[in-house]
């Protein structure tokens, strides 16, 4: 009698702190892996609303260990490896991407080139690379100290963006039209040592000259041959100071050629840092001069992106990019061609938040697909200074761009935060 066969496993170390963030486990577990999460705070992803689904039924295993260090993981994985059954490590986290390709690289797995992936997690190093590729980047400087931010912000003219070096999801990120505001920003920034995920931050703070124009993204897909463009998304950014994302529109409803070109500037630019396998997300300005590499992420598109991808063209982002790194080819061909639209709730005042009125009329306008409410109640709540900070999603389909967004606009109007000052609490 021959025992069973051991199912392989696909180990996900760490992942955005969202729904998207706990899908490629998910993806994992129906493609007929064992999905084993590896955390260094495994309930952090309890906050979402899809954890207590996710964690019951999809995530397979579950290892603590120190995420910030390649030679934990490692550590932690090489059982799986000694019995013959790990078949691939990935992330969708931007903290993550260099450890993971290390991890790969280490395992003998597919990955992302180890270079490729430090590249694509620093900010100024990208740049750098890019620059001298002769890729279109904004002007910048790595600001030490507060004097060199502001002579950066003379050079530049006024107003400029400030922002860390290796933070996520627009934390951080600000325009600063004056030089107080220059120097704030740069405090704020160079005066904590550590980012998000608890890594240690690069000295200091990037300043960059501020493009005047609209942002938009690019989904690539290196598939082992070639970078393979899904498509480009058109995004809708909150007031400034910030940068937080308030929507998107997928696919683009730009002009074929402005597509063109960003499309063919975006593969330059992933060629210049190196990129050479899986998932990436570029962002992208187009100004009066053209469009410019705003910064290049190492995954997949978060929030709602890879939601608009399949609701539009039938390829499901997290089980094609899943295959990829379990060394299996990926189907990237369109089933379908419509459109999809994301709208994000977020806080017009701060406070704490008593809940959402107004999520079954949202439901019930024509072409929406989700209505997602995050779980912040009770919780402090304020207008949208980064992605951190949606209250809920909304997405809606159609065959054309511009019947999608009316949807998508109808709904999330129907959706009212009840948010009480914060002495008032919450009954």
């Amino acid at each position: 009698m021959t025992s069973a066969t051991p199912t392989p496993v696909i180990a996900v170390i760490e992942s955005q702190l969202s729904d998207f963030g706990l899908t490629p486990l998910r993806a994992a577990h129906e493609l007929g892996y064992r999905a084993v999460l590896v955390s260094n705070d495994p309930d952090r992803y309890r906050a979402v609303s899809t954890a207590d689904e996710v964690y019951a039924k999809y995530i397979d295993g579950i290892l603590t260990a120190d995420t910030n260090s390649a030679e934990a993981v490692i550590e932690a994985l090489t059982p799986f490896h000694t019995e013959g059954v790990l078949r691939g490590v990935m992330t969708v986290t931007d903290y993550n991407i260099p450890i993971v390709a290390r991890i790969a690289a280490h395992f003998g797995l597919p990955g992302m080139d180890v270079d490729a992936a430090a590249a694509c997690r620093d900010k100024l190093v990208q740049r750098e690379m890019m620059r001298a590729a002769g890729v279109a980047v904004p002007r910048f400087t790595q600001a030490v100290t507060q004097e060199d931010a502001l002579a950066a912000a003379e050079e530049f003219g006024l107003p400029v963006v400030v922002k860390p070096m290796t933070e996520s999801a627009s934390i951080g990120v600000s325009l600063c039209r004056t030089p107080e505001e220059v120097a704030a920003a740069h405090h704020a920034i160079a005066s904590v040592p550590l980012n998000f995920r608890g890594q240690p931050r690069r000295p200091g703070a990037l300043v960059e000259e501020y493009l005047i124009g609209y942002e938009l993204s690019a989904e690539i897909v290196h598939d082992g041959t070639e970078h393979r463009v899904i498509g480009l998304t058109d995004k809708a950014l909150g007031p400034h100071p910030y940068f937080a994302e308030l929507g998107e529109i997928f696919p683009s409803v730009l002009s074929e050629p402005v597509r063109t070109a960003c499309a063919d500037l975006v593969i330059s630019a992933l060629r210049a840092v190196g990129h050479d396998f899986g998932a990436a997300h570029v962002e992208v300005k187009v100004t009066q001069d053209g469009p410019y590499i705003v910064e290049i992420n190492g995954r997949m598109a978060g929030a709602e992106i890879p939601r608009l991808i399949l609701e539009s063209t039938g390829i499901h982002m997290q089980r094609e990019v899943t295959l990829l790194h379990a060394g299996r080819p990926a189907d990237l061909t369109p089933t379908q061609h419509r459109a999809a639209v994301s709208r994000y709730l977020t806080a017009s005042t701060a406070g704490v938040l008593a809940g959402v009125e107004g999520a079954d009329l949202a439901r019930r306008v024509p072409g929406v697909v989700a209505v997602v409410l995050h779980p912040k109640n009770g919780k402090p709540v304020k207008p949208a200074q980064s992605n951190l900070d949606y209250l809920g999603t909304v997405v809606a389909t159609a065959d054309t761009a511009g019947d999608a967004l009316r949807c998508a606009d109808a709904a999330v109007g129907q959706l009212t935060p009840v948010v009480v000052a914060e002495a008032e609490g919450v009954a």
